[in-house]
C-alpha cells in the first residue's frame, strides 16, 4: 500500500493531476454581439437578442433514453433524436441552438448530467419583409447571406471571445476553480438612409401594382436629389428575413440595384438634356414629326399612330415621340449622346458598393449597330437598374449635379460613438440653366397634354416622365413583354424627392402613365406628408407642345 500510494502521488501524481485538470477544464466561445442596422431614425430593421445553445458531455450522460424523454419534453422534437446525440465518447455535440434564456432555464431545472448551455444570440428582422431585399439576412452559420447583412458581415459581426474553467461531472463550472478568457467585442451598427415608414409605404403600393397589372415583379426607389440619400428601396416579391430558407432565391436579390433593363422613353430625359446643354435647342424649339420616319435600315415609329405632327421639343418628350426624339439627337450626333450618356452614370457603379450591383451598358459608338443611334436616342440598345435611372432623375432634380446614391448614413462603435457616413462624390452633367429647362418640360409630361396625367397630386408641381419599353426576355434572348415606369419628382421647380417606379412584364396593361404613374401618386403623396414637404405655391408656366 506505501508503494502503490508512492508511486500515484510522487511518480504518476503530476501526470494524473494534468490528466484530472484536462478532463475537467472546459472552454467555450463568448460569441461577439451582432450590431444593429437601423433606419434613418434609429428604427431597427436588424438586431440580436440574447439565446443559449444546448449541448451535451456524452462522457458525462448516464442515461441517454431517460435524459432524451426529458429534454424533449421541453424542446419537443423526436426523444430518440437526442438520445443519439447523447450517447458516444464526444465531449462536444450541439442537441439545440439558439433558444431563449427562459427554454434554457426549465432544461436546467432538470439537472441532465453532461447537459449544459453556451452563451448564444440569435438575429431577429423586427420589421419583417420591410427593406427585406436591401437589410438581407444571416444564415444558420452566423454569417451574413445576402444585402448588407453580407456586404457588412465582418464589421457587423465583431469578435469572438472565449472562457475556459473546471467544470464538474455535470459539466458545471466549479465556483472557487480557477478561469481565463478574453472578452468579446460587439460589432459595429449601421444606420441606413432608409426611412422605415416610406419604405413600408412603397413595398405596399408596388405590391398590390404587381398584383392588378399581374406583372413578374415590381421596383420602386424614392431618393433625396440634393444629398443622395435613399429613403425606400421597395422590391416585389420579397421575402421574411426570420424564415430566409421558406423564401426562394429569386425573392432574396435585391432587384433596384442588380437588374438590369432598357428604360425606354424615361431615357429621352438625357437625349433633351444634350441637346438643350450643346445650344442645339430650346423647349420651343420647332420639330416637324412625321407619321414615320425610314432610314436605309429601319423604319422607325411612334407607340400611336398619328398623321404629320408640329410639336415643340417641349411637345415631343411630352408626347414621347420617339421619332421626335431622333430628330432631335440628331442636332448632336451620336458621339456627344454617348458622352452624355456616360456622364449621367449608365454604364458604371453608382457607388453604393451593393453585394451584387450590376453597372448597367451602354456600348461605345464603335460598336454601334446601323440603328443604334436611332434607338439608344429613345431608351432601347442601353441598360440600367433602377437605382441608376432613378439617379438620371435627381441628377435633373438637383439642377445638373449629379450625387452618388448613398443607402448608408453611418455608423455606431461599440463604444456608442456615432461616425457620419463619408459625403457621396459629385459630378457636374449639365448646367442649372438646362436642368431648369428640363423639368419645366418633364411638367408637361404629368399635364393634360402630356402621357402621364394619373401622376399629378393636387397642389403640387410636379415633373416626371413615362416609359413603356420593350423588354428582353432572357429565355428566349428575343424582345417579349415590357417595362412599365415612371420616374418623377416634386416640387417641381424645387425638388426634394424622386421617385422612380418600375413593373416588370405586366399581363394587365403595359404603358407606364396607367400602370406605374398611379404607384408614383401614391408614394409620393404620402413621402411628402411624411417629411413635412410643403408646397412651393408657384404655378407651371406652361410651354406649348405644338407649333
Amino acid at each position: 500500500m506505501a508503494a502503490r500510494v508512492v508511486d500515484l502521488q510522487a511518480i504518476q501524481g503530476p501526470t494524473l493531476a494534468a490528466a484530472g485538470d484536462k478532463a475537467r477544464l472546459r472552454t467555450v466561445v463568448l460569441p461577439a454581439v451582432r450590431g444593429q442596422i437601423t433606419d434613418v431614425n434609429g428604427v431597427p430593421l436588424a438586431t440580436t437578442v440574447a439565446a443559449k445553445n444546448i449541448t451535451v458531455d456524452q462522457t458525462l450522460v448516464k442515461d441517454p433514453a431517460t435524459e432524451a424523454a426529458s429534454l424533449a419534453s421541453v424542446l419537443g422534437g423526436d426523444a430518440s433524436v437526442y438520445a443519439t446525440r447523447m450517447t458516444g465518447q464526444r465531449r462536444f455535440v450541439y442537441l439545440a441552438k439558439a433558444v431563449t434564456p427562459e427554454v434554457w432555464a426549465k432544461v436546467a431545472a432538470l439537472a441532465l448530467p453532461g447537459v449544459f448551455s453556451e452563451v448564444s444570440s440569435t438575429r431577429v428582422y423586427p420589421a419583417g419583409s420591410v427593406a427585406a431585399n436591401v437589410v438581407g439576412y444571416v444564415s444558420a452559420d452566423g454569417h451574413g447571406g445576402s444585402g448588407l447583412e453580407y456586404g457588412f458581415d465582418q464589421q457587423l459581426a465583431g469578435t469572438a471571445g472565449s472562457q475556459s474553467f473546471q467544470s464538474s461531472a455535470r459539466g458545471t463550472e466549479i465556483p472557487t476553480a480557477d478561469s481565463s478568457g478574453t472578452d468579446s467585442v460587439p460589432g459595429m451598427s449601421v444606420r441606413l438612409t432608409l426611412d422605415r415608414d416610406i419604405q413600408w409605404m412603397a413595398q405596399d403600393a408596388i405590391a398590390k401594382q404587381v398584383k392588378a397589372a399581374q406583372a413578374d415583379s415590381g421596383t420602386v426607389v424614392v431618393m433625396d436629389p440634393r444629398t443622395g440619400q435613399i429613403y425606400a428601396l421597395a422590391t416585389v416579391p420579397t421575402f421574411d428575413p426570420n424564415k430566409p430558407a421558406d423564401a426562394a432565391q429569386s425573392d432574396i436579390r435585391n432587384r433596384a440595384v442588380t437588374d438590369v433593363f432598357e428604360p425606354g422613353s424615361t431615357s429621352k430625359v438625357m437625349t433633351m438634356s444634350a441637346v438643350i446643354e450643346e445650344g442645339k435647342a430650346n423647349p420651343l424649339t420647332r420639330i416637324t414629326v412625321p407619321p414615320v420616319l425610314v432610314t436605309p435600315y429601319k423604319t422607325f415609329h411612334d407607340d400611336v399612330p398619328h398623321g404629320t405632327l408640329r410639336l415643340t421639343l417641349n411637345g415631343v418628350l411630352a408626347r414621347s415621340s420617339n421619332i421626335g426624339t431622333i430628330l432631335a439627337s440628331r442636332m448632336i450626333g451620336g458621339e456627344k449622346l454617348y458622352s452624355y450618356l456616360k456622364k449621367f452614370g449608365i454604364g458604371e457603379s453608382t457607388g453604393l458598393h451593393f453585394p451584387g450591383e450590376s453597372k448597367g451598358f451602354v456600348p461605345s459608338p464603335s460598336n454601334w449597330s446601323a440603328t443604334s443611334f436611332g434607338t439608344i436616342a429613345f431608351g432601347q440598345g442601353l441598360s440600367l437598374t433602377a437605382v441608376q435611372a432613378a439617379s438620371v432623375y435627381a441628377t435633373i432634380a438637383n439642377d445638373g449635379l449629379r450625387v452618388a446614391p448613398t443607402l448608408v448614413a453611418g455608423y455606431t462603435a461599440p463604444d456608442g460613438t456615432y461616425q457620419p457616413a463619408a459625403a457621396p462624390s459629385t459630378v457636374r452633367v449639365v448646367s442649372r440653366a438646362t436642368a431648369v429647362q428640363v423639368r419645366s418640360m418633364l411638367e408637361s409630361v404629368v399635364s393634360d397634354d402630356g402621357t402621364a396625367p394619373k401622376a399629378a397630386i393636387a397642389g403640387y408641381r410636379v415633373a416626371g416622365k413615362t416609359g413603356t419599353a420593350n423588354r428582353i426576355d432572357d429565355s428566349c434572348h428575343c424582345y417579349r413583354g415590357y417595362t412599365a415606369s415612371f420616374i418623377g419628382m416634386a416640387p417641381a421647380d424645387a425638388p426634394r424627392l424622386v421617385i422612380a417606379v418600375f413593373l416588370q412584364n405586366p399581363r394587365n396593361g403595359h404603358f407606364g402613365g396607367q400602370l406605374a404613374a398611379p404607384v408614383f401618386k401614391k408614394v409620393m403623396s404620402f413621402s411628402l406628408e411624411h417629411l413635412r414637404i410643403p408646397p412651393t405655391g408657384t404655378v407651371h408656366p406652361r410651354i406649348p407642345v405644338f407649333w
